[in-house]
């Protein structure tokens, strides 16, 4: 019997600990560690929920996950790529809407006319965005996937400061059996260094219920988040697509993968403390009120659509994806409204980095003086 009582107490949480927390079944147990998640989220990160408005620029990609509903050899998808001058539209839109940071999200491709179009974007970005609110314009989180170091340094450059490249899962073994031959676990590790060495506060993530994972398996994804010094954490229950390879294999009921979800971001809390986690979008498409538990279990991201209308409903990654339909000022009005009612707050007109980037950063530039 597991004293979770004793368990929420403690400051320093063993891979045991961790695999206790995420297999919590009973709804009081379960209780307890959100309330405790939510007790340490708020003493080291505050009460606001932090805004990213989300751009999905390309569906287009290069890579063939086994999992993903915009591979590139799944044929129903119709594929977009916007321009400069609409990227910059959504950028102003949530400029104006006081969001105070984007992500620019695509598949993953690396060809010479993307890359250079998305640095352009980044340049007028910054300078289109400039405010009395924000005299530096919005904060912009990038994640186009795998990329070689001189397209990293290039964009860093044009004005990105963070970057989303999600590991999807620690696991040598279970990243090999979603990913094609090409795509390597030690590649995307280079990458991750690669990012921090640039500059970029990091974030990265995986996927929660995965056909074949274990709790050790999660348990050991977020030691690799400790471990790698990651300071923003986006993950979410993984929700199979019938036209994938992997859409056919069996993984756990809903309910399971959603209480895994609101757990993983528990116990990473508990576990990292001041570091962001984002309430993503695939709690929602699970569960109606999926974002706002993840609030209360510890999450302190929401990621706003503000992607075309015409072309959001092409950029599914997985099926029964939320917002589809909303315009970019209804969003707005819903997740305000969702946030309130956990009892939250929205960090407006805030590049919203979080507290554990702040104090790495903090601490480098005291060491180079």
């Amino acid at each position: 019997m597991i004293d979770y009582a004793a368990l929420t107490t403690q400051d320093f949480f063993s891979h045991a600990d961790l695999v206790a927390l995420l297999g919590a079944t009973d709804p009081k147990d379960i209780a307890l560690i959100q309330k405790t998640a939510e007790r340490v989220l708020l003493e080291n990160c505050g009460n606001a929920v932090y805004y990213r408005g989300l751009v999905e620029a390309s569906n287009a990609c290069s890579s063939d996950c086994f999992y993903c509903g915009i591979r590139k050899s799944f044929r129903e998808v119709n594929r977009f790529t916007l321009s400069a001058d609409q990227i910059v539209e959504c950028a102003v839109l949530c400029s104006k809407s006081s969001y105070g940071s984007m992500v620019i999200q695509s598949g993953e491709r690396g060809d010479k006319a993307f890359i250079t179009m998305l640095e352009e974007s980044l340049r007028r970005i910054k300078e289109e965005t400039r405010t009395k609110e924000q005299p530096d314009g919005l904060g912009v989180t990038l994640c186009i996937g795998q990329q070689t170091r001189e397209i990293y340094q290039r964009l860093y450059d044009a004005g990105a400061h963070r970057y989303l490249l999600r590991i999807e899962t620690t696991n040598p073994r279970l990243f090999a059996a979603i990913h094609p031959p090409e795509q390597t676990f030690e590649s995307r590790l280079e990458c991750l260094s690669d990012l921090r060495d640039i500059g970029y506060q990091v974030g990265t993530g995986v996927m929660i219920g995965l056909p074949g994972q274990t709790l050790d398996d999660l348990a050991r994804d977020i030691q690799f988040f400790e471990d790698h010094d990651i300071d923003m954490i986006g993950m979410g229950p993984y929700i199979p697509h019938e036209g994938t390879p992997l859409g056919s294999h069996a993984c756990p009921p809903v309910e399971e993968r959603v209480r895994l979800g609101l757990l993983m971001i528990a116990a990473t809390r508990l576990k990292l403390r001041d570091v962001n986690i984002a309430s993503t979008t695939a709690l929602q498409a699970l569960d109606p009120i999926g974002r706002e538990k993840g609030l209360q279990f510890g999450a302190n991201v929401i990621m706003p659509q503000v992607t075309p209308q015409e072309v959001r409903k092409d950029y599914q990654l997985y099926p029964g994806k939320p917002c589809l339909d909303e315009n970019a000022q209804a969003c707005r009005s819903c997740l305000e409204l969702r946030i309130h009612s956990v009892d939250r707050v929205v960090g407006y007109n805030q590049w919203g980095d979080s507290v554990h980037a702040r104090k790495r950063q903090s601490s480098e530039t005291g060491a180079r003086e």
